[in-house]
């Protein structure tokens, strides 16, 4: 196969693979084997050896190193793995996705043929000015792309191929993982470090190119439940105790300068984001983010406090908070052997950028990933606007993320060598 990342992305983002969020089982959707399996195969076909699938959807696969007995690096270069996820997020239709290829984008705003209301605006994407005559692919504005992470995938596999095709190219033993439902949360619920046998290894699962994370937020997840009582509207003076109602002064106090849409960089955020309910019963899933995990607290209590003010509003209804962690800011786990993020700075480096470290505002497989033992930070895809219809990748970005891995492969043997 010699295919380019392009080739490989616009088949990827074809396969709808949509977690869910409801679902019970393991992975959240059963399409999403329709994309591992496929990457199974491929691998195969490129000659990769030991390619398995297990129970779960995980895909893992090794590389074998190819130094020579005599080099000085032989034997000594630890493995190093290289993960994206199947998945796309359950924000927007991932069915039926129809890529838009723009050659030689020539600037200014991208009004999307599916849906005319949706533009891309130079305004609010500073990237396609770094893009004008080069490629980009973006959505028809029905559905998202896909690119977070089917980038990553393209990105990995068009890596793997390079390193089949030209054994020229000095590596240690180098692991592939490809995970399901990342985007719910749970990509690494049953990732077997062991089986994977990586030492070190890198999410490609970024976005703007020439920016790599070492960190991310902090995150838990919050749930509040009201509970009211039901009965027919004609005869429910004194009775009926609408739990819709309650909920709303509950989202009304929410405080607004903490939150996604008036906050940046590192600062924290409470984010209600799918609301459920009718008079009986309704439930407000709640993001809770912060770079220090000790403000995780400080957020929680700020929600223990809206309620505590509502209760008095509403004395015959009963409501509860049950707060849950997610994932945990990566930062420390990647600096405690600092050659995992020097040497991916200066990969980028060589791949032509000034590398800039930018805290993730989410998270990624890598944040599990290191709190599980693994140090994992990310590279830079090229996608951008991830999980709407808005969303676009940057051939040049996809491409710049290949010569970044090829790279750091190399990398990771020059300074093994000494």
């Amino acid at each position: 196969m010699n295919e380019s990342v392009l080739d490989k992305f616009l088949r990827y983002v074809k396969i709808d693979t949509q977690s869910s969020e409801e679902s019970e089982t393991y992975p959240s959707t059963a399409k999403q084997f329709d994309l591992l399996r496929l990457l199974e195969k491929e691998l195969k076909e490129l000659g990769v050896r030991d390619v398995r699938i297990d129970k779960y959807g995980y895909v893992m696969a090794t590389l074998p190193s190819n130094l020579a007995a005599t080099d000085k690096a032989y034997g000594k270069v630890p493995a190093v793995g290289f993960v994206s996820h199947v998945d796309t997020s359950p924000s927007a239709s991932g069915e039926n996705v129809k890529a838009q290829v723009i050659q030689k984008y020539q600037g200014g705003d991208i009004v999307l043929p599916g849906d005319p209301s949706i533009v891309l605006r130079t305004s609010e994407n500073p990237q396609l000015k770094e893009n004008i005559g080069k490629t980009i692919v973006t959505t028809d504005g029905t559905t998202l792309l896909g690119a977070d992470d089917k980038a990553g995938l393209a990105i990995i596999m068009t890596a793997v191929q390079s390193l089949m095709n030209d054994p020229k190219i000095p590596h240690g033993d180098i692991k592939i993982g490809f995970t399901p439902d990342e985007e719910v949360g749970a990509g690494t619920k049953y990732f077997d470090l062991k089986a994977f046998g990586a030492k070190f290894a890198y999410t490609v699962d970024g976005d703007v190119p020439g920016e790599l994370n070492k960190e991310t937020f902090s995150a838990d997840s919050a749930t509040i439940t009201v509970h009211g009582r039901n009965i027919h509207p004609g005869s429910a003076k004194g009775i009926m105790v609408n739990s819709l109602r309650v909920m709303a002064d509950i989202i009304t106090r929410m405080p607004k300068d903490v939150a996604p849409e008036t906050t940046e960089g590192y600062e924290p955020y409470i984010h209600p984001h799918v609301l459920k309910g009718e008079e009986e019963k309704t439930t407000l899933n709640i993001l809770l983010r912060d770079f220090e995990t000790s403000g995780l607290a400080v957020l929680k209590k700020r929600l223990e406090a809206i309620i505590a003010e509502v209760r008095p509003l509403h004395p015959k209804a009963r409501i509860e908070l049950q707060v849950t962690e997610t994932y945990r800011n990566m930062r420390e786990g990647c600096e405690k052997d600092p050659r995992v993020i020097d040497y991916m700075f200066e990969a980028t480096k060589r791949a032509g950028f000034t590398p800039k470290w930018v805290p993730i505002r989410g998270g990624t497989d890598g944040s599990k990933l290191t709190a599980m033992g693994l140090p994992c930070p990310n590279i830079f895809t090229g996608g951008q606007n991830y999980h709407s219809k808005n969303e676009w990748a940057s051939v040049w970005g996809m491409e710049k993320a290949v010569e970044t891995v090829l790279h750091l492969v190399q990398i990771w043997v020059e300074k093994t060598r000494g």
